[in-house]
């Protein structure tokens, strides 16, 4: 599957739903087969913290690639996994819950074009090792897309303890904002609103949880609003998050399926920059 170039860059992500449900972006996706779709309950507690990381991921299998979508406790019942394998892909993309229509999507889009094949992806392998090893060494290249002067506040919607570590590594001043933590390792506030974050920021950096939650546009729309660079980490809707470089996320760190958490060896991720992509 090819994508079709020189389509128009989304201003939201319901746009790219419409553009992908209307051919626009590659084959009509009533012609796709959603091989296979699963999900994952993961939990993670880092040595030296004492926050357990608790998530849900719903992933699609269409042809050689994966899409994911992390998402909240409850919001989907493990049945869909039975209900939804061999549907065809736009049925998902209609009518399935946020999460796995993200999911869906994000299957399409990378698909479309994987990142191990992307010309101006650059791939980073992050190094075997313990879970630890590999969080640092992956925060550290996310935090290496942020282009920030000595002091900048950095929004961070979503929190993760090693990449807040890696910001200030770079000098930046986190302003970290989660939904279900309350203060990061080292005792700081972990606001949950959004808002309060964004208004004050000199750059973002936020989570592909945002789109499982609703909440990307909104995270988009204030960065551009504001001219603020915005990074996107993303293991939810890598792909996704893929399609609005250049109209509003300046930067990706898109990591595809295994992620780093469920693997000892080196994986790859891939960085894309604005400026750097066709």
């Amino acid at each position: 599957m090819s994508a079709r170039p020189s389509t128009p860059r989304p201003d939201t992500v319901d746009d790219l739903l419409a553009a992908v449900l209307a051919g626009e972006q590659g084959p009509r996706p009533s012609d796709l087969t959603a091989t296979s779709v699963f999900w994952i309950h993961h939990g993670t507690r880092l040595a030296g913290s004492d926050a357990t990381y608790l998530n849900q991921y719903v992933l699609v299998r269409l042809g050689g690639s994966f899409g994911a979508c992390a998402f909240e406790a409850g919001e989907i019942d493990p049945a869909i996994c039975r209900d939804a394998s061999g549907s065809p892909l736009e049925t998902l993309l209609r009518a399935a819950p946020r999460p796995l229509r993200i999911a869906a999507l994000d299957a399409y889009l990378a698909e479309a074009r994987p990142h191990r094949q992307a010309a101006h992806a650059e791939p980073v392998t992050l190094p075997a090792g313990p879970p630890e090893v590999r969080a640092r060494a992956r925060d550290a290249a996310i935090a290496g897309l942020l282009d920030i002067d000595d002091g900048a506040k950095v929004a961070l919607i979503g929190v993760v303890n090693p990449l807040v570590a890696a910001v200030r590594e770079r000098g930046g001043d986190p302003l970290p904002c989660d939904f279900n933590l309350r203060t990061t390792q080292w005792g700081d506030p972990v606001t949950d609103d959004m808002e309060e974050v964004l208004g004050a920021a000199d750059a973002v950096v936020a989570t592909g949880m945002t789109l499982g939650n609703g909440t990307f546009d909104t995270v988009l729309t204030r960065c551009r609003e504001r001219s603020v660079p915005l990074v996107v980490y993303a293991q939810t809707g890598s792909a996704v998050a893929r399609a609005f470089l250049g109209s509003g996320v300046t930067a990706l760190s898109a990591e595809p399926f295994p992620f780093s958490q469920f693997s000892a060896d080196p994986t790859v991720l891939y960085r894309y920059r604005v400026g750097s992509v066709s």
